[in-house]
């Protein structure tokens, strides 16, 4: 059974009559399928579709985000990947089912996968938390992330989740560290690293694994500071205003590209992800072959410095204010020494620099 959004009743009823002509049996006085009538109905759905999704507010967006048979990180992980190997445990407390982890082969490269996931039924959804990670799920995410930057390992992230878990173990436990643990870990890994917002991208719980040198965007996803609903409680006292929250928010995938916080938007089909997985898991495949290879043109301290000139030229340019003057002294710039460093490595002249610095010791010594 297909489940429709408050703003598809349209497309809703147009697909109720196509699939009663499809099946004619069960009407009394038809014996056969009217295919021309059928070919005109589906035309019609397109437009409609076309029409619906090409004028979506961010408050729909975030209903489409949320749609209950979007394709979750689970699904991505089963078809993307070969030789998923998966791996649990914080080493602290416990294992966090509501996060995915394990290396597996991407095109017959070695990478780390990590993936928020919500669940696809009430069980599900029960048992891995509704997608909301616990303290001992950043700590599982850290100590593999870390794992993988020692033997080189590029990362690649699936974002959905409504926030971190807001529970009084989870604080007794500490969450809020455990998050900065994490974006502290993004930040300082020397690995290439891609996440992909694929539904909702909520508050902490979304940019604790989201740090990376690449973040893409599923079109519809939505990716804020907060729920809409949770701002327009704290701004209006009003939850009802959700619209105007989701719009001063810049959730939308647009928003955020113009403002430079994601670097890529990858299409969903028309009527979102859910109307056709393979194709969006064909979109998503494309776009993380195409930045891996990007970033295999890279070395160690420059995957680590355009990842940390990303994060600190975000708002200095585009943001809300127009007339904001950028401090060049905040954004973050290698030295001339460490310049001079970074071509030693690439030209491969540390070696010698350190052979002639030993000769000319010992020519010191003996003169």
């Amino acid at each position: 059974m297909k489940n429709y959004l408050n703003f598809e009743n349209e497309i809703k009823n147009l697909e109720v009559e196509l699939d009663k002509l499809k099946d004619p049996y069960n009407q009394e006085g038809l014996s056969e399928v009217n295919t021309e009538k059928i070919s005109e109905l589906q035309i019609e759905i397109d437009k409609k579709l076309r029409e619906v999704y090409s004028n979506l507010d961010s408050w729909q967006k975030t209903q489409v985000a949320r749609h209950e048979n979007r394709p979750k990180s689970k699904f991505f992980i089963e078809n993307l990947f070969e030789e998923f190997i998966p791996l649990a445990g914080d080493r602290f407390y416990g294992e966090d089912k509501s996060v995915l982890t394990g290396f597996a082969k991407f095109n017959q490269t070695s990478v780390l996968v990590i993936g928020q996931e919500k669940g696809d039924d009430l069980d599900t959804r029960i048992e891995r938390n509704f997608g909301m990670m616990r303290p001992e799920g950043y700590r599982k995410t850290i100590r593999l992330m870390k794992l993988s930057d020692k033997f080189n390992i590029p990362i690649i992230l699936f974002i959905d989740t409504p926030g971190a878990y807001p529970g009084v173990g989870a604080e007794e436990r500490g969450q809020a560290e455990a998050i900065a643990k994490s974006i502290e870990c993004c930040m300082e890994l020397k690995v290439p690293t891609i996440s992909i917002i694929i539904g909702e991208g909520g508050s902490g719980g979304a940019i604790a694994l989201a740090s990376s040198n690449k973040v893409l965007m599923l079109e519809n996803a939505i990716y804020s500071v907060i729920s809409p609903e949770g701002c327009a409680t704290i701004l209006w006292r009003d939850p009802t205003k959700t619209l105007e929250a989701a719009e001063a928010m810049k959730l939308s995938s647009n928003d955020l590209l113009k403002l430079g916080v994601i670097d890529e938007i990858i299409f969903e089909p028309i009527g979102g992800a859910h109307r056709d997985k393979d194709l969006c898991l064909n979109n998503v495949k494309k776009s993380i072959q195409k930045n891996l290879n990007e970033m295999k043109k890279m070395n160690r301290e420059e995957i680590f410095f355009q990842r940390k000139n990303k994060f600190l030229s975000i708002g200095r340019s585009k943001g809300f204010s127009t007339n904001l003057e950028t401090d060049k002294n905040l954004v973050m710039k290698q030295s001339f020494l460490e310049k001079i460093l970074l071509e030693i490595k690439k030209t491969k002249l540390k070696a010698i620099i350190g052979i002639t610095i030993i000769i000319l010791g010992i020519i010191y010594f003996f003169l």
